[in-house]
């Protein structure tokens, strides 16, 4: 299962249900099930796992590598010639100091928003636990997906802002509901487009509320108090400061959102990169050998085929969890992006899946493969009980005492991050569907299940969300493959204007 950032569930809150809880929790089951079914289905794979038992793959990860592996080659390896514009056009080398271009925020802050999401605490604990059951050579292949990924961001954000609608008020409405209905009705599809943004909407609010909301104060909480004893034990407290800062923050809109995400995200990013930066300065001479286990390991784990298909498998799981490329999720945040163009727009969200996966998870794997934490024995019991983060927290212990405070701390802003941005998500699905003038009723509700998520310990009904968010991938990259010609040929114009060197720049 994944979290409201695509993360893996790694730690959550186990209490003894009341019969409220319970009846709620028996109710999702059902639903969860049906769901879980289809998104998480078992297709086979070849080779088989160590006890000799068939290996499967589930649905939503074959589909979403399916979708950025086509998506890279048709748009002919934008992931890797359009890198160094993206990182341009970031700090502001096109942007016109004297014009503003339609839109509420900048290239910086959509980015910030749409990588609030993503980076959460599965960059810290999903990628521990990854590497503990696949071995080094899973963060190879968790490279390799980040990096198809960069193909299936750039074409779902271009499509963001091709069909966007910006309001008389200033305020941007976009994403993939938008592209869905509207693109594939300029294409003689509107039948198949109008349930395709429907369906998008229902799963994106379901997934806003319990995915992106309530199991990121339950699972950070499960994190935290462990550190912190007191909110373990008063967990109410954590949510109710939890509601009171993430409704400061939703009120403004998208604006108030990017805001905070432009502040928080480099920061919690930088220090916790810092930190997986000064370990391995430490242990400098590790390197060398650290990288020969990942690539020996990608390749021939165990020497057998079976071990090499289950790294691979392992690796690929692990990004397409981690940074939602082919969700469809970012799309609605790069749509509010202030640009004259589309595709750089697009091209901006690349960075996207190479920041949440190729860098920061990297550093993880880097550390846990370093300290050896993967295969110390002291450390089974987190691989064993499936807790990530304390296994991570463990391994920078090691080399830095005293650190697991100040991972607490990034773990409420992971959360806090991931909330905000996962808020404005749901309520633009929402008002696709309600309207706008009905926006305030999703955030008191969004409002009401971030503190429910401190004192919840119904299981299925914090899962639901989580299975709903990477549903979302099944209409998105379906509807895309119709529209990804119009977006190869508005990519070959802009990088024709770009290439013949008219394109005027500010910086």
């Amino acid at each position: 299962m994944v979290d409201g950032a695509g993360d893996a569930i790694e730690n959550p809150v186990v209490r003894e249900l009341p019969a409220w809880q319970q009846a709620l929790d028996d109710t999702f089951g059902g639903i969860n099930g049906a769901l879980e079914n289809l998104v998480f289905y078992p297709l086979p794979f070849i080779g088989t796992k160590a006890d000799g038992s068939p290996r499967t793959v589930p649905f939503a990860v074959v589909w979403l590598i399916i979708g950025a592996t086509f998506f890279t080659i048709r748009m002919g390896f934008i992931n890797l010639r359009g890198f160094k514009h993206a990182i341009d056009v970031v700090r502001g080398k096109y942007t016109d100091p004297n014009h503003q271009a339609e839109g509420e925020v900048t290239h910086f802050q959509a980015l910030s928003a749409a990588l609030s999401a993503t980076v959460g605490l599965g960059n810290i604990a999903g990628v521990a636990i990854a590497v503990s059951i696949g071995g080094p050579g899973a963060t190879f292949w968790m490279i390799c997906a980040g990096l198809l990924g960069m193909s299936s961001k750039f074409v779902e954000c271009t499509l963001g802002q091709k069909y966007r609608e910006v309001r008389e008020d200033g305020h941007v409405m976009g994403g993939a509901m938008y592209y869905l209905s509207r693109g594939l009705r300029e294409r003689g599809l509107g039948t198949l487009g109008a349930p395709l943004a429907v369906l998008f909407a229902v799963l994106c609010i379901g997934g806003s509320i319990a995915g992106g909301n309530s199991f990121q104060v339950n699972q950070s909480l499960g994190a935290i108090g462990a550190t912190i004893p007191f909110l373990a034990d008063n967990s109410w407290v954590y949510g109710a400061v939890m509601t009171f800062a993430v409704g400061l923050v939703i009120v403004g809109g998208i604006r108030r959102i990017a805001n905070v995400a432009e502040k928080i995200v480099p920061t919690m990013c930088g220090v916790y990169v810092l930190a997986a930066l000064t370990i391995l300065v430490v242990n400098f001479s590790e390197i060398p050998t650290a990288f020969m286990k990942i690539i020996e390991g990608a390749f021939n784990p165990g020497a057998t085929w079976g071990g090499f298909v289950g790294v691979l498998v392992v690796g690929f799981q692990r990004a397409a969890f981690s940074n939602e490329a082919g969700v469809g999720s970012a799309a609605i945040a790069h749509s509010a992006a202030q640009t004259p163009y589309a595709v750089r727009e697009g091209i901006v969200a690349l960075l996207e899946p190479f920041i949440d996966t190729v860098v920061v998870c990297t550093m993880t794997a880097l550390v846990i493969v370093i300290t050896g934490a993967y295969e110390n024995p002291e450390y089974a019991h987190f691989v064993d009980g499936n807790n990530g983060a304390a296994l991570t927290s463990a391994a920078m212990n090691q080399v830095i005492p005293g650190f697991k405070y100040v991972l607490a701390i990034a773990v409420a802003l992971f959360a806090f991050s991931t909330m905000i941005s996962w808020s404005y998500y749901g309520e633009r699905c929402w008002s696709y569907l309600f309207g706008e003038g009905s926006s305030i009723v999703y955030k008191l509700i969004f409002l009401a299940f971030t503190f429910l998520g401190s004192i919840l310990s119904a299981t299925n009904m914090l899962a639901f969300g989580d299975t709903m968010i990477m549903a979302m991938c099944i209409p998105n990259i379906f509807g895309i493959y119709f529209l990804a010609g119009g977006v190869k040929a508005d990519l070959d114009d802009y990088w024709k204007l770009f290439r013949s060197g008219d394109m005027p720049t500010y910086k």
